[in-house]
């Protein structure tokens, strides 16, 4: 079976470049996983008081996404330094219930782009904090910040060979993850 792995891009615009390069990686990797992205457009702010035995709709279905999966690929532009509020808040929710999250322990590949020649380092590292806060287990391999993303993406794929060979090696460790974690569960 292909290893199974939820892509999630903290943009919800409509020609998102973090969105363009998940749906890049899914062409690209469709003969040996099976990547499907989960869009955040429903998912409501978190509240505290829906958070219950039946939260909201979208809540229930990202957390079974996220529990379904053998791993995932977080990508997210860069805002004010920081990851953005529609992703922050995807993973406030899909943190609980605390200790019992989906998250706790799925291995985490990790990306962050921006039109800045900077390509969102600084929301890299807070979104790898925020990962490890809830116990999640990004990766531990060079970031990867892809900056003049703008430049890079075209017809709605990521065309810069050299980015995608390094996004690719990434998605490929990511992989190695899933089958050394299979392989002790075994």
């Amino acid at each position: 079976m292909k290893p199974k792995i939820l892509a999630i891009s903290g943009s919800l615009r409509r020609g998102s470049f973090n969105t363009a390069v998940l749906a890049t990686l899914a062409e690209r990797f469709a003969a040996v996983a099976e990547v499907s992205l989960f869009p955040l457009n429903d998912v409501p702010l978190y509240d505290q008081d829906l958070d219950s035995d039946a939260p909201p709709a979208a809540v229930a279905a990202l957390r079974q996404a996220i529990g379904e999966a053998d791993a995932l690929i977080i990508a997210t532009p860069e805002y004010n330094y920081g990851v953005s509020g529609v992703l922050k808040n995807a993973l406030d929710w899909a943190s609980r219930p605390y200790g019992r999250s989906t998250l706790v322990g799925k291995p985490v590949l990790t990306f962050t782009s921006s039109p800045a020649f900077t390509g969102g380092a600084r929301a890299q590292a807070g979104l790898n904090e925020t990962l490890h806060a809830i116990g999640a287990k990004p990766l531990a391999r060079p970031q990867i910040v892809i900056g003049l993303v703008h430049e890079k993406v075209k017809d709605d794929r990521l065309a810069d060979a050299a980015t995608l060979s390094f996004l690719e090696s990434g998605v490929r460790d990511l992989l190695a993850e899933v089958a050394k974690s299979a392989k002790a569960a075994a």
